[in-house]
């Protein structure tokens, strides 16, 4: 990189992070390194930046690359024009800013014949100067009449001053300074409005809340802007984000009108035309984007927080399933898998209407359990789900099968996809999707990675936000997911090992296929028997990846293959084996590290080594708890304002967060009834699948709405 010595500076100052640590950010990852390796296995030099901080300096390098690749081509422009010179140079150069770099570009960036070119053509340049310059040192007429071309249709003294004008104006328009003042104005005072369009309000019934509505746009929260530009884009709304004109056009002529003489008043008229007519719309413009970009970032923030909140859900582990895809008129289709997962058997049943065949679907039910030998029955929360709940816990089970309630967003997704058809070529859409419910139980994370992220359901106007932006986040979460959970490398499927850090698909598809022809990995250097798997990708990946079975017991840990010659003489220095270091802990107290310290490695990661030993290959996520609902609530008729119920969260946006009280209608909890203090973010005080106690605060039957309350719900002990 070209300009590395000036990025880090800016970057750390725009981060709030050190330089040094900045740059050092930014060579790992110029040499391939990817956020997770960093963040987990480089602390030393990044000064212990977490993956956040990591991937805010990497979409600051990447912006950074952009900006000068943008740098470079309006420099080329410039100089073909002939306009460039050493000081405009210079300052391009130095700029870093994208706004300010398009500003000094406007005045030369092509653009359609305007106004001000056409009197541009006519000569009128020079009587712009005159007017400009505000000195009156001659009546403005008899000046005008000097610069007459009947040829280009300038044909009186009047036709000067107002092509003169328009130049004046764009000028105005095109102005730093102008555009800077009216940029402050629109940051701090702008208003957006929001009206139905003319005819729409019957078929805009979802959108009335802003069928009159304004307020602040500093203050317009990212979900009220997506849901009022979603309007728009449906013809429902017509949007409007606008400043007090007058006082705008006031500031900003104080930049250019100097006295009270005939031509001050011509530059005055003609910073009002350049505001309205050129200046405000763009602008305005610039500001709908910039609370656009705003509002996707904290859109897609949520997202991210929501998605890894679904992927770190607690597992089952390996237990014998069997899971239900719920339906009436279809049927509930019931599969059986094995503990890794693997399909046994399916069949259909119909305990529900039309059908009714409640006896017989007992008597299925009650025959699989006992033949496959059923650890945990998995039920989609979808159509029919709590009926079909009811229906099992009714159901004379074996006390030490335990039954779960699965989210299905996504599921349908799953089960059409290349991937289902991969994994189950001979089974239908049902089938597939029945086995995703399944699996989700045994093992969320390893499951959701065949959907696309923007497919599960985590959050709202997923479709209306950066898609690119959407996919990087959501693609790094993942990412973060994996890496935190780490990969069995013998058991993984390929798009699981697609998100570990340093593989991607086609090294994922290569170990699988050196699996398949070599069986199981012996250790975690035999992973480097894989074609095309070279150092690069083994460094990146190598710590994420487990061995359970491999001699050596630091492969089954998060400790990288780098430092296992370190814990090797540790474990030397305790006089015992490896294996006897990782299981005494009496032995690892008597460690000295300041020992062990050298340049590369400090006490960040040997903290990091001696708590991985303490438990080694431990799941981060927290074990799986069982819940049900309200045996007697299946519909609103069956709520009652001020009734406390059980309820697991199934989305958290911006304004709140949906509830599943086991109707078919979710309950919403506002961010102001989340406690009895002020909650800016709901994500601080609720988290995705987190098991509640509710209060009804308003059931709207009419129109099928719930909203709930935790302020004042009593504990359950109490």
């Amino acid at each position: 990189m070209n300009n590395d010595s000036a990025i880090a500076p800016i970057l750390a100052q725009r981060l709030d992070l050190k330089e040094k640590y900045v740059h050092n950010v930014i060579e790992l990852l110029e040499d391939g390194a990817t956020i997770p390796f960093i963040s987990r296995y480089r602390k030393e030099v990044t000064g212990g930046m977490n993956e956040v901080q990591v991937a805010a300096v990497m979409d600051g390098l990447e912006g950074m690359k952009e900006l000068e690749q943008r740098r470079d081509f309006i420099l080329s422009a410039i100089e073909a024009q002939g306009h460039l010179t050493d000081e405009l140079r210079q300052r391009i150069v130095q700029c870093w800013d994208a706004t300010t770099l398009e500003d000094i570009y406007l005045p030369y960036k092509q653009k359609r014949r305007t106004r001000a070119q056409v009197a541009r053509e006519a000569g009128l340049e020079p009587m712009a100067n005159i007017i400009q310059s505000q000195r009156d040192l001659a009546p403005l007429e008899k000046t005008a009449l000097r610069y007459l071309n009947p040829e280009k249709g300038i044909e009186t003294a009047e036709q000067v001053i107002a092509g003169a004008q328009d130049i004046i104006a764009e000028r105005v328009s095109e102005d730093e300074r102008a555009r800077q003042s009216l940029r402050y104005t629109f940051a701090h005072h702008a208003v957006i409005e929001s009206r139905v369009v003319k005819g729409k309000d019957a078929e805009g019934q979802n959108f009335r809340s802003y069928f009159e509505w304004n307020e602040p746009l500093p203050r317009c929260s990212s979900h009220r802007l997506l849901a009022m530009r979603r309007g728009q884009q449906e013809g429902i709304l017509r949007l409007n984000i606008h400043v007090d004109d007058e006082a705008a056009i006031e500031r900003i002529a104080r930049l250019f009108v100097r006295g009270r003489g005939e031509s001050s008043r011509l530059v005055h008229q003609s910073v009002e035309d350049g505001y309205r007519r050129l200046l405000e719309p763009s602008i305005s413009a610039e500001a709908a984007s910039e609370a656009k970009r705003r509002a996707d970032e904290e859109a897609i923030r949520i997202f991210a927080r929501n998605l890894e909140q679904l992927l770190m859900a607690p597992p089952l582990g390996q237990k014998r399933v069997l899971a239900i895809d719920p339906g009436f008129r279809t049927g509930c289709k019931v599969v059986c898998l094995n503990a890794q997962g693997d399909l046994l058997h399916h069949d259909v049943i119909y305990p529900h209407p039309p059908r009714n065949e409640r006896v017989q679907a007992m008597m299925t039910m009650q025959r699989l359990v006992e033949k496959y030998r059923i650890e945990a029955i998995s039920i989609g929360n979808g159509t029919a789900g709590r009926e079909t709940e009811d229906f099992v816990r009714h159901l004379d089970l074996p006390n030490h099968i335990e039954i779960y309630s699965v989210s299905e967003d996504g599921a349908s997704i799953y089960s059409a996809s290349e991937i289902a058809r991969e994994e189950f070529p001979d089974e239908d859409v049902t089938v597939r999707g029945a086995v995703s419910i399944g699996r989700r139980l045994m093992d969320p994370l390893a499951e959701l990675v065949k959907i696309d992220p923007s497919s599960i359901g985590v959050g709202q106007y997923q479709k209306d936000v950066n898609q690119p932006a959407l996919k990087r986040s959501l693609d790094q979460t993942v990412v973060s997911c994996v890496s935190r959970v780490g990969v069995n490398v013998n058991t993984a499927s390929p798009w699981l090992l697609t998100y570990v850090s340093g593989l991607g698909p086609a090294l994922a598809q290569r170990i699988v296929q050196h699996r398949s022809a070599h069986g199981p990995f012996a250790s975690r250097e035999a992973l480097k028997q894989v074609p095309r798997l070279g150092a690069k990708a083994f460094e990146q990946s190598a710590g994420f990846l487990r061995i359970p079975d491999s001699e050596n017991p630091l492969d089954n840990s998060a400790v990288h293959p780098e430092r296992y010659k370190l814990v090797e003489q540790m474990a030397r220095d305790c006089d015992c084996s490896v294996a006897d270091f990782i299981r005494s802990s009496e032995k690892r107290k008597k460690i000295d590290l300041n020992r062990y310290i050298t340049d590369e490695v400090g006490l960040p990661t040997l903290n990091d080594i001696l708590a991985e030993l303490e438990k080694p290959s431990r799941d981060p996520r927290q074990p799986l708890r069982e819940f049900s609902f309200a045996p007697d609530v299946h519909s609103l008729d069956d709520l009652r304002i001020g009734q406390i119920l059980p309820g697991i969260v199934t989305n958290i946006t911006r304004f709140g967060a949906f509830v599943d009280v086991g109707i078919h209608t979710q309950g919403l909890i506002h961010v102001s009834q989340m406690a009895n203090r002020y909650v800016q973010d709901p994500t601080t005080v609720l988290s995705l699948g987190q098991h509640l106690r509710v209060r009804v605060l308003e059931v709207d039957k009419p129109r099928e709405r719930l909203s709930l309350s935790l302020r004042d719900v009593p504990s359950e002990k109490s």
